[in-house]
């Protein structure tokens, strides 16, 4: 099947949702709801399909303004949203601080600093999960420290207070990613001497016993070395494979995908720790990725492509149109370009 822009529908941002720099999907709708960001701070929630906005917050995160540029990338707000809609993050990718507020009281209920140290190098690390039914915040706490705390209070659920200098970790957190079944945990992190290795371990074991699972915990193992190379593509496509940008080819990535299968492990990686099994490498996907469960969506610069990770098989493409967001609920695609949203629906 290919794909035509004529499918792309378009939608002019209200006014009064101000100059949008960011927008994260509620996801356990099947509305294409968002929760949007303004540049003066404003968080408010949009129904695309209904056309009501409304303003449910707001954010005072310092703008660390007198950053430098790191390999030409800048430091820019980033916007999360819990799946139910009820708490919102606004962090500052490559920077320092952030903070997690209540929507439904407007209060801040946690202000975040990842304690700096290289951090102008990767995303603020921070994702929303559930445990036993809670709402609780994973981010960053050092630069090779992770931890994970009730959103509504702030509590820690992973207080390691005492020192452990045998848990110590070699690895700067990256951007995180939460599997579909909300299992396991992706970190596109690095480590020194500079090399991206991706990693991956189980989320219950974490929070509810072992604290030391996102260090050296049984279930964590290295997904893949990536050379000099992370903050580039990758996504689960299920609760089990993930697909990562860049072919392995020595001290390049040529542009392409590999998948791997988190739920198998191999011996013999560069830090002789537990390694997924690669499944298949294909050339062609670029740019962010996405998945809806069954196939891999890449966002070149002008066009959006669609394949078969099990074949690597090219099944169709958008044209003239790059998204950078998708709402996994509503299987709906999202590119915004001049005060429009540009949609597109799988």
């Amino acid at each position: 099947m290919i794909g035509s822009s004529d499918a792309v529908c378009q939608i002019p941002v209200p006014p009064h949702l101000g100059a949008v720099v960011d927008l994260a999907p509620v996801r356990d709708r099947d509305r294409p709801v968002w929760l949007t960001l303004s540049e003066d701070g404003t968080i408010s929630r949009w129904d695309m399909a209904g056309g009501h906005h409304e303003s449910v917050g707001a954010t005072a995160v310092p703008a660390e303004a007198d950053r430098e540029p790191w390999n030409d990338c800048r430091l820019r707000r980033h916007l999360h949203a819990s799946h139910d809609g009820m708490f919102a993050a606004v962090v500052n990718d490559l920077g320092r601080f952030g903070e997690v507020v209540d929507l439904r009281t407007g209060e801040v209920t946690m202000d975040l600093d990842n304690q700096g140290d290289n951090e102008e190098t990767v995303p603020f690390s921070l994702e929303f999960a559930q445990s036993r039914g809670r709402c609780v915040v994973i981010h960053r706490t050092d630069w090779n420290r992770l931890d994970v705390s009730d959103a509504r209070t702030g509590v820690s659920l992973t207080d390691r207070s005492l020192p452990a200098p045998e848990h110590d970790l070699d690895y700067f957190h990256g951007a995180l990613y939460v599997s579909p079944d909300g299992k396991r945990i992706l970190d596109d992190g690095w480590v020194w001497h500079p090399a991206g290795i991706p990693v991956v371990w189980d989320f219950d074991p974490w929070v509810e016993g072992n604290v030391w699972e996102s260090e050296d915990g049984p279930s964590r193992l290295d997904v893949c070395d990536r050379g000099y190379a992370w903050n580039r593509a990758m996504t689960w496509i299920d609760s089990v494979r993930v697909a990562v940008e860049g072919l392995d080819d020595g001290d390049a990535t040529p542009p392409g995908a590999r998948i791997f299968d988190t739920s198998r492990t191999a011996r013999g990686g560069p830090r002789r720790t537990p390694m997924a099994v690669e499944l298949l490498a294909f050339e062609g996907p670029t740019g962010p990725f996405f998945s809806d469960g069954t196939r891999l969506f890449s966002c070149g610069d002008n066009d959006l492509s669609m394949w078969d990770p099990a074949e690597g098989k090219l099944l169709g493409t958008v044209f003239d149109f790059s998204p950078t967001h998708y709402h996994p609920g509503a299987r709906q695609f999202l590119q915004l370009t001049d005060g429009v949203a540009r949609l597109w629906t799988a």
